[in-house]
């Protein structure tokens, strides 16, 4: 069936190839949309403030002008700020927070989002590039160079987007090739922490209808902690192709790879009551560092020494009965793909396909939570996504389309905490989706327009594989089949009002919903999960005035969430009536998130840029119950309610219900502000000097569910700080740059280490500061 749905995609865009052959070219054809260069693009005599051209709801258009809650950040302004993964977009963006763990990047919009810890889970937010869906979590690294813009979508887009947008969409926009114009571009930093980035790209013309484009990037970076962990290597190149024989059809071949090295993430020990000795945090001591690891060692032999099975235990085996983090935590991780992209004209609309094939690879040991985390995957995705788009200048504006997608997955997990629980499993997963979609926008009057969308997704899904549950008790256990099949069909849908108060001020309001496929965990007994749906209410206002000078933009948001779906390291039958820990995710709870933004640019000389961003959000769980488990048979560390679970396990282990019904949402931060400012000073002979600076002011946010003061995201202030020569034309840069000056120490996320309850949490970057310099031909 994928077979004939990926030949029918094919063969249409052959179809089309010939057909623009050979169609006349009339004077006033017009290129598809989605072939408009993506870039921050004037409007035509615009003074002011410029205007940034999307294409987040499938075609191209101000985001100014667009109807929807987004933002977008242009690939020069990536740059400066040193945006080189995806932790490093959360200093941007007020709504987004990006939580690094071992496996994966997690996204967070609002507070909607999923903490991707096994290869079972995928994100709550839909992340692309190039309009290519990446499905698996760890895919985003290396992806962040060479890029045009990236746009973030806020709220669910389950009629353009689809599954696993619950909360949003990101979109990686890279630079495409243009025809007739040779040019290169080329930067090269280098900073503390011996930290060694360069990027660059070539456009090459290949005659009059052929371009190529060729780009690059590297990365090679100590680590921020003293264990050499939170450190940085990759190396990327993607090769785009464009073939546009005549102004109503182009194909775009692009084809990336990107390796990704080192150690990978790492934490700190935080002081609590069970680790009153541990160091500050603002000293970035590694959890592997040999002084905490003999602190680790230590707690271990006080904690257990008169308890079965650790009292069982030679003096000298007691201290490594449990765990802890080692120096010996590797990435060798590797990613690769390739995508066809088609545009043709059709007259009455534009027609776009996109197949695409994506290989995922990542293999790394890390010690984020704790303990050893050993993944191993083998992951391909194939996709196909064919859209009709209606022209932009009448009455009924539409955007129809259908979509296909396959993976199949195939990984080996293991969670080691030790003599009490060692969890391996081993997933064979395989997902199909497919969708049709189509939104219509009907201009009722010249300046008020309707808006209604639908999207019906059905998806497969099925498992098999073993897990095995080694411990004290069970030495030597056999391996234990999981298997199971999964078939849910979802509509998701939107409508909405757009209203054109004034040439340059738009109101707009809506409903949308959307949703995160369900799906499995490692268990021998119940093991699957539901899809999570969450319905948006939006009203927004964007606006410019005083000649185009100043930009306000203003939105207030209600979002119900349904059926949420959590992450975190629980319980499972190993075999039956055997309970273990390991990855878990399950339906907990209902939340609702409320709250409102407000975006204001301010541009009072030609010189002069100042902008601002706040967001105040109130999320809250209005239901929020799920299991635990404790291995070694001591009460919970929480701070929500606890009773004992029903269910009966082999002493120690014990089993508990938790109810945080009532807790705030997590990664949810109350009040975020986005500062920043920006002065050119002329010098003359056409050379310029910028000097600028931004800031990222926020209220402190709970980190997970154990809701403990101190593993509390505190507020914060972190700020950067650049000043750039530019040379006449461009031609080079150089920039000096400091970012977070002010050294902050801040939780990026973390949990309770299971069995010695101790808090492991990983940081924000530290202050950097270097020097960069580019060239542009």
């Amino acid at each position: 069936m994928r077979k004939q749905y990926l030949c029918g995609v094919a063969a249409a865009t052959m179809m089309w190839a010939v057909s623009a052959q050979a169609q006349s070219q009339p004077s006033d054809a017009q290129p598809a949309p989605s072939t408009a260069p993506a870039a921050a693009t004037p409007e035509e005599n615009q003074e002011g403030l410029q205007d940034i051209v999307v294409t987040a709801q499938r075609r191209s258009e101000s985001l100014q002008r667009a109807a929807i809650a987004a933002t977008a950040v242009t690939g020069d302004t990536l740059v400066n700020a040193g945006v080189t993964d995806p932790a490093q977009l959360t200093k941007l963006i007020p709504a987004l927070t990006v939580q690094p763990v071992g496996i994966s990047s997690s996204f967070f919009i609002r507070g909607v989002g999923a903490t991707a810890i096994n290869s079972f889970q995928e994100n709550a937010i839909a992340f692309s590039v190039g309009g290519v869906f990446y499905a698996r979590p760890t895919a985003p690294a290396a992806t962040f160079f060479d890029l045009d813009r990236i746009e973030v979508l806020k709220g669910p887009q389950g009629t353009l987007y689809g599954r696993n947008a619950t909360g949003g969409a990101i979109n990686l926009i890279p630079k495409r090739p243009e025809l007739g114009r040779f040019s290169a571009d080329f930067s090269a930093e280098y900073g503390n922490y011996n930290a060694f980035k360069t990027q660059g790209g070539i456009n090459i013309p290949i005659g009059d209808t052929l371009a190529l484009r060729v780009a690059g990037q590297l990365v090679d970076r100590k680590g921020y902690l003293s264990d050499g962990y939170d450190d940085e290597k990759t190396q990327a190149v993607r090769a785009t192709l464009l073939w546009k024989p005549s102004d109503r059809f182009s194909m775009v071949f692009a084809a990336d790879y990107s390796h990704q090295g080192g150690k990978g993430v790492g934490a700190v020990l935080v002081p609590t009551p069970v680790t009153p000795n541990a160091p500050a945090i603002s000293d970035r001591i590694g959890a592997a560092d040999p002084r905490i690891t003999a602190l680790l060692q230590q707690l271990t032999v006080s904690q257990f020494k008169f308890i079965p099975p650790f009292s069982f235990l030679p003096a000298a085996a007691l201290p490594t009965a449990v765990t802890n983090p080692a120096l010996d935590g590797f990435q060798n991780n590797t990613f690769y793909g390739g995508s066809v992209t088609a545009n043709g004209d059709m007259g009455f609309a534009d027609l776009t396909t996109i197949l695409a094939y994506r290989k995922t690879k990542p293999n790394l040991l890390t010690y984020a939570p704790g303990f050893p985390g050993r993944f191993i995957e083998d992951d391909d995705q194939m996709s196909a996504e064919l859209r009709l788009t209606s022209k932009s200048d009448q009455a009924l504006r539409y955007v129809l389309g259908a979509f296909y997608f396959y993976e199949q997955q195939a990984g080996y997990n293991n969670y080691n905490q030790g003599i009490l629980a060692n969890t391996e499993y081993f997933p064979r997963l395989k997902t199909e989706s497919k969708a049709v979609f189509g939104q219509l926008t009907y201009a009722v009057t010249d300046t008020f327009r309707i808006v209604g969308g639908g999207r019906y997704t059905q998806e497969d899904k099925s498992l098999t594989g073993s897990t095995r549950n080694t411990s004290f008790f069970v030495p030597n256990p056999p391996s234990v089949p999981i298997s199971g099949n999964l078939s849910f069909g979802k509509f998701t849908w939107k409508a909405g009002v757009e209203w054109d108060v004034a040439p340059r001020s738009l109101i707009y309001a809506n409903v949308s919903t959307g949703f995160k496929a369900g799906g499995f965990y490692p268990s021998a007994g119940r093991n699957t999960y539901a899809p999570e749906t969450l319905t948006a209410y939006t009203l927004g206002s964007k606006n410019r005035f005083f000649n185009n000078t100043l930009q306000v933009n203003l939105e207030a948001f209600y979002w119900q969430y349904k059926d949420q779906q959590i992450s975190y390291v629980g319980p499972i039958e190993a075999t039956p009536g055997n309970f273990a820990q390991a990855g878990v995710t399950v339906n907990a709870g209902r939340a609702r998130m409320y709250g409102a933004e407000a975006e204001v640019v301010f541009q009072p000389t030609r010189n002069d840029t100042l902008g601002a961003t706040v967001q105040y959000l109130n999320s809250r769980y209005s239901s929020l119950v799920y299991n635990a488990i404790s291995s070694s048979g001591a009460p919970l560390v929480t701070s929500c309610a606890v009773r004992p679970d029903t269910r009966v396990a082999t002493p120690p282990t014990r089993l508990f219900i938790v109810d945080c019904s009532g807790k705030p949402g997590v990664n949810a931060p109350e009040l975020t502000l986005n500062l920043n400012y920006e002065h050119r000073f002329e010098l003359g002979n056409d050379y310029t000097l910028t000097a600028g600076a931004r800031s990222r002011i926020e209220t402190s946010s709970w980190l997970n569910l154990d809701y403990l003061d101190y593993q509390k995201r505190g507020s914060s202030t972190t700020s950067d700080a650049y000043i750039t020569l530019t040379a006449p034309q461009a031609r080079w840069t150089l920039t000096g740059f400091v970012n977070n000056f002010e050294n902050s120490t801040v939780f990026a996320g973390g949990l309770t280490r299971p069995i010695t309850n101790t808090t492991i949490l990983t940081l924000r970057p530290p202050r950097t500061y270097g020097a960069r310099v580019g060239f542009h031909f």
